[in-house]
Order: structure tokens, then sequence, then C-alpha cells
């Protein structure tokens, strides 16, 4: 699924997009060759988690499933809250070292499809060490 980075990149730009019109910031992402993670922070009192997601996961499948006859996406999503007392800088750094762990690359700045609106890759490697 996102081995295909021009798929991924439409799919990180999709989310971009309806986070914007909803009210999200993406403190980090990463689309992993069979699932996605993101680290999203609600910038509005009436920001709509599901409804987010939701429009984002339609958006972003369209255009596959009619050129490959099945969906992107999966029914659903897994979801956890951020209490305020968890480190969400930490939060993030985890995400971005999926691929790592992973062993498809030897470090996050590596791989092309994860990243955050909130802090560079720079930012978030350096603090890792």
């Amino acid at each position: 699924m996102f081995t295909d980075i021009r798929l991924g990149q439409s799919v990180v730009w999709q989310f971009r997009r309806t986070c914007r019109e909803r009210k999200f910031a993406i403190l980090a992402y990463c689309l992993m060759p069979d699932h996605a993670h993101l680290l999203l922070e609600g910038t509005d009192r009436n920001s709509d988690l599901r409804m987010v997601i939701k429009t984002a996961k339609q958006s972003s499948g369209q255009r596959f499933a009619a050129r490959m006859k099945r969906p992107l996406w999966d029914e659903g999503f897994h979801d956890r809250v951020v209490r305020p007392e968890d480190d969400v800088k930490r939060i993030a750094r985890y995400i971005i070292e999926n691929p790592v762990r992973a062993g498809l690359v030897r470090s996050p700045s590596d791989y092309p499809l994860s990243g955050s609106d909130m802090w560079t890759m720079e930012q978030l490697i350096d603090s890792l060490w």
C-alpha cells in the first residue's frame, strides 16, 4: 500500500488538508507499508477526531479505489488519548522511529513518508539522543 511513495505523499497531503479544514494539527505521522500512525491534536474545542479521520480516509482513498478496484483503508481506526502528563514529543519520536524498528531504514530521516508539522525531522531526531 504505502510502498508507493507518490500514493503516500498524496495521502499525507489529503490528511494535511483535512486537518487544516477540521481544526487539527499533525504532530507526527508515519505511513508504513501496510498501516499508518498519526499523532493529531485538536486545535478547537469543537475538533472532532472521528470526523477528521473519516473525511481524510475518504478523500485519500477515492482515487485509489477507483484505480485499483479495492479500498485503500480498512474501516475504523484505533485511537489513544494523550494525557496531559504524557510527553507528546516522545510519542512523536516513537512514531517516526517505526521504520527503523521495522528494519526499513537506518535513520528516521531516511524514510520519506514520516514527519511532523510541529517539529522538523532534525528536531525530533536530535531529541532521540
